[in-house]
């Protein structure tokens, strides 16, 4: 799993989110998803990469990518909001969210749509694994 927020202290100790340190972030983040791929090691990304080009750049380096888009109204983001994003939004602490300040354009054809304000996460789960096992990505044995 590469944690978004664990992987930006990193790479930018001190993070900014405009486009372009948006853009420098996930193509860094794709490029160690695409390292640890070719060396075996599966990827999960928890990136929200609120841009279609950057979620594209990252399907074209990494084989066998599936995109998982998490469609939940932002009234319901708000209201879970466990890192405080929004919240530092409405209080003008922070100026680029994704939905609010800056556009999120959603995927045209992601893999598997997972209904954020509504559906479980353990059903969620099953159906991203039902879509990897059906186009081959992992075996049955996989998931035991």
């Amino acid at each position: 799993m590469l944690e978004s927020d664990a992987m930006r202290q990193v790479f930018t100790p001190d993070p900014g989110y405009n486009e372009e340190e948006r853009t420098v972030f996930y193509s860094q983040m794709t490029w160690v998803g695409a390292l640890l791929v070719r060396h075996g090691v599966p990827v999960i990304f928890d990136a929200t990469a609120n841009r279609r080009s950057l979620r594209e750049a990252a399907r074209q380096a990494i084989p066998r990518f599936i995109e998982v888009y998490v469609q939940c109204p932002i009234e319901v983001c708000m209201a879970r909001d466990p890192k405080g994003i929004y919240r530092r939004a409405r209080n003008a602490e922070a100026s680029s969210v994704p939905g609010l300040q800056t556009p999120y354009e959603p995927p045209e054809k992601p893999d598997v749509v997972v209904d954020g304000d509504r559906e479980d996460p353990e059903s969620a789960a099953r159906r991203i694994v039902a879509n990897l096992l059906e186009k081959g990505y992992i075996t049955a044995e996989e998931t035991q």
